[in-house]
């Protein structure tokens, strides 16, 4: 019987040179399925995100897209796959010199297909959709607000109209006002279409108004050789009454067992 899942990772693990950040990591989502994925800086979270779109190739192990190795598609096939996955970046990813319709235009310019007009009228509906006036389209990267950056770059994501979507970090550097508007319209965004979401973040306000399922990952630095890097996988309501101590200490913010471990260089 074949694999339902749209996003699967079969004991995967990445390395850059001699640090190994990913290591046995398996992992399936299901369709429509709205996936946090939570844990200390520096275990990986955004290495796995980028891994779902091949812009990094495992070490070792398999990453599939509906059934299909990711490994196996060529370039072209790739680029396909890619047009049906909204990605937002940590920082928006704005191309600086373009103003924000031509940002939120790029990936429909890009396929080819589309008239200048259909463009347009596109361009208007996603900006409108992420609470953007028409004033806002002449606008320079540079002349918005962080909270309105993201908003343009979750604006650009959507105009493919896609099955997937990726976020990083959405809510980083936001108050947090700004940081519930972008929680809202993540889950608008479900609402409206029906996803496939993965959504890195440290933000647990994030993780209890938009997640239908919880992973945590565990730096490997601070692992034994045969632990599971994967220490929760579960609903958020879950997370606060988790067996794995190390699962509620990172919800709860606790810092005092970490004050009290030893650093390399003495402190």
């Amino acid at each position: 019987m074949p694999d339902p899942s749209v996003i699967q990772l079969r004991e995967v693990g990445v390395k850059f040179g001699h640090q190994q950040v990913l290591s046995g990591v398996s992992l399936s989502i299901a369709p429509h399925q709205t996936v946090c994925v939570i844990g200390e800086s520096g275990c990986g979270k955004t290495v796995l995100l980028k891994l779902v779109v091949a812009l990094l190739r495992p070490t070792v192990g398999e990453v599939y897209f509906e059934g299909t190795s990711l490994g196996t598609l060529s370039e072209r096939d790739l680029t396909l796959m890619r047009l049906r996955v909204g990605f937002l970046f940590q920082q928006a990813a704005l191309f600086d010199s373009l103003t924000v319709f031509d940002n939120v235009a790029f990936g429909l310019r890009a396929k080819g297909d589309l008239p200048e007009r259909e463009i347009a009228s596109r361009v208007r509906d996603r900006l409108t959709e992420v609470g953007l006036q028409k004033t806002v389209e002449l606008k320079m990267p540079s002349e918005l607000s962080g909270g309105m950056r993201k908003r343009v770059g979750l604006a650009r994501a959507l105009a493919l109209d896609p099955d997937v979507m990726l976020y990083d970090e959405p809510t980083t550097g936001l108050d947090p006002i700004m940081t519930d508007v972008i929680n809202e319209l993540i889950l608008q965004t479900r609402t409206r279409r029906p996803v496939t979401s993965v959504i890195v973040t440290h933000e647990m306000r994030t993780v209890h108004k938009c997640a239908d399922r919880v992973v945590m990952l565990y730096p490997l630095t601070r692992l034994a050789p045969d632990q599971s890097q994967v220490i929760y996988d579960g609903p958020p309501e879950g997370l606060a009454t988790a067996e794995d101590a190390r699962v509620r200490q990172f919800v709860e913010g606790d810092a005092r067992d970490r004050l009290r471990e030893p650093t390399s260089n003495g402190i």
